[in-house]
């Protein structure tokens, strides 16, 4: 093997292998100036939405928002005017009465709030670096390019071979987290580590709402609560602020309905729509996904919720410096109803700072100290979805009508000698091997294979980039060659090494666990859609393993080795991707 990685059967790979420091270095080059020229920065005049079969370019609904903003105002104004307006107002209170509790901001409202401002921002902007890498938003589940109801670079180049890979675009690291391009192993660990603080975070919120009397405060009990919304509303557009008490003694009924949504709704929706994208869950329980529509529109959801959370929080400033910035900031830091300091407003710019600092120092670490930060991910995010995810089989199988019309190439395409002679001869003298710790080390042609069992099955491929599609796959049952080859006891895992090589040069590999590999549904696949395993897609022989994302299904297979243990092998961390991009091993979302 070339290109630094482990021969197989040498464990280590010894001094073949280059340090963790030289594969960043590689990394942190190839994602800041690889193809800069080729492919876009993220700016808002290569975002276009689709209306009909026309794309139009977003800038043209800033004109629309602020006209319509406008319009809003006069028409608020004008029925303020009214009489039946000034009777809405009078007869819905913005600010209601009741129920009644003590006034005052805990402090446990505080930290929780202020981890969760911290956490977002985090989340939020590694967010948008995982989109980045497939900048195309569908509503459909099949991800064809030029049916995106949203994208952020240009349409798909149809005079040569695009891959999903060559369609990520560029993020400046002071929008994206670690900014660059094709970071997504990097930006997943981040997003996944602080969705666990953030899902922790607000399961203390909600808890402690409960136990205490703030549900009086956040929770609406009365549906006059929603003409009362409609009221402050009509105040708030009409330029005319509703006279308010402040948050320290209670909220406005728009206040606490949007806080309310933002919570109980919008939050639990964030991590469902986030779960939809597991391909161990997905390929499970198709129903689960088919709760938001399917897949695609599960992200759209997900993506929609992130532009409302930060809708929300501009939003939520602006009032909070409308009714009285020093007063309302010195409830929320400090819990107290008082204007005579400024104590508020310096640590609110003080959480700022912090904030900020925090996120220049994980940009850095993680360009400096990336193995560390994938270790700790696996540690912790890798084991969690392990416990989550890993004892579902899957079982998910589509019909022929629900196959893809498109499905994006990725990797790639072999171009050693080797493989174009056993191609241009037709594959006839093409021999897998499996070897390793087995009991029968085998050499099977093209032909060995299909004169085996075949299987056909209609599954959804889940890729790491964000898009999806579904296809017919045929071929050999991996449980039959487990059987065939007899794998000894203490043999776990398989290696699986490809004719093609990875983006950093030298050949591709990717591990499984002998417990995916013995799933119903994982396939040694000579087959696509009726028809023989496209060239772009792995031929002559990829796997199939349904509950895992597509990076581990090994295109163009030359051979599978049984080993006891994948860290013994090339960069240790399980893979090719794993290896130089940083991926979670087990990352099954």
């Amino acid at each position: 093997m070339s290109g630094g990685v482990a021969e197989p059967n040498s464990p280590n790979g010894g001094s073949r292998n280059p340090s963790d420091a030289q594969v960043e270095q590689d990394f942190r080059h190839q994602a800041l100036q690889g193809g800069a020229d080729a492919h876009p920065r993220f700016g808002l005049r290569e975002v276009h939405f689709r209306l009909g079969r026309r794309f139009i370019a977003v800038w043209w609904l800033l004109p629309a928002l602020v006209m319509g903003a406008v319009l809003f105002i006069v028409a608020a104004k004008i029925f303020i005017g009214t009489g039946a307006g000034r009777s809405f107002i009078n007869a819905h209170r913005c600010v209601q009465s009741r129920p009644r509790f003590a006034p005052g901001i805990s402090a446990w409202v505080i930290i929780t709030h202020a981890a969760n401002f911290f956490f977002m921002v985090m989340i939020v902007r590694a967010g948008w670096q995982i989109l980045a890498d497939h900048p195309r938003l569908y509503l459909k589940v099949h991800s064809t390019p030029g049916r995106e109801w949203l994208r952020f670079r240009g349409p798909v180049p149809e005079d040569r071979v695009w891959t999903a890979k060559d369609d990520a675009i560029m993020l400046s690291p002071l929008f994206g987290m670690p900014g660059g391009r094709h970071t997504i192993g990097v930006a997943r660990h981040w997003h996944f580590i602080f969705d666990i603080l953030f899902v922790v975070n607000g399961v203390v919120f909600i808890v402690f709402t409960f136990v205490t009397d703030h549900y009086l405060k956040l929770v609406p009990t009365q549906l006059s609560i929603l003409p009362a919304a409609g009221s402050c509303v009509v105040q708030y557009a009409a330029l005319h602020l509703p006279a308010a008490p402040g948050g320290y003694f209670r909220f406005d009924a728009l206040q606490q309905l949007s806080y309310f949504v933002i919570v109980f709704v919008f939050g639990p929706l964030a991590i469902l729509t986030g779960l939809a994208m597991s391909p161990a869950l997905d390929n499970r329980f198709k129903g689960y996904q088919r709760l938001f529509g399917n897949r695609q529109f599960a992200r759209s959801l997900h993506f929609l919720v992130m532009v409302v959370f930060v809708g929300f929080f501009a939003v939520h400033v602006l009032i909070v410096a409308a009714t009285g910035f020093s007063k309302n900031l010195e409830g929320i830091t400090l819990g107290l109803d008082r204007s005579t300091t400024l104590d508020g407003v310096a640590l609110f710019l003080l959480a700022l700072a912090l904030t900020a600092a925090f996120n220049i120092w994980a940009i850095r670490f993680s360009w400096t100290h990336t193995r560390v930060l994938q270790r700790i991910s696996n540690a912790t995010v890798g084991r969690g979805m392990d416990l989550l995810f890993d004892h579902y089989a899957p079982r998910a199988e589509y019909s022929e009508e629900d196959i893809s019309p498109y499905f994006w190439p990725n990797g790639l395409v072999p171009t050693s000698d080797e493989w174009k002679a056993l191609k241009d001869g037709d594959w006839r003298d093409y021999r897998l091997k499996v070897s390793g710790l087995v009991e029968h080390p085998l050499e099977l042609s093209l032909e060995d294979i299909k004169a085996m069992a075949k299987q056909d099955q209609i599954t959804m491929h889940n890729c790491i980039q964000g898009w999806s599609a579904i296809g017919k796959w045929g071929g050999l049952p991996f449980a039959d060659l487990i059987e065939l080859a007899k794998p000894q006891p203490e043999a776990q895992w398989a290696m699986f090494y490809s004719f093609g090589e990875g983006g950093e040069g030298g050949e591709y590999y990717d591990s499984h666990s002998m417990h995916d590999l013995r799933h119903p549904q994982s396939l040694l696949a000579y087959e696509m859609n009726g028809e023989p395993l496209p060239i772009l897609h792995g031929s002559p022989l990829r796997l199939r393993v349904e509950n895992q994302l597509g990076f581990k299904h090994v295109k163009w297979i030359r051979e599978i080795e049984f080993v006891h243990d994948f860290r013994d092998y090339g960069l240790g961390q399980g893979g090719y991707n794993e290896d130089h991009e940083f991926y979670g091993y087990r990352d099954e979302i």
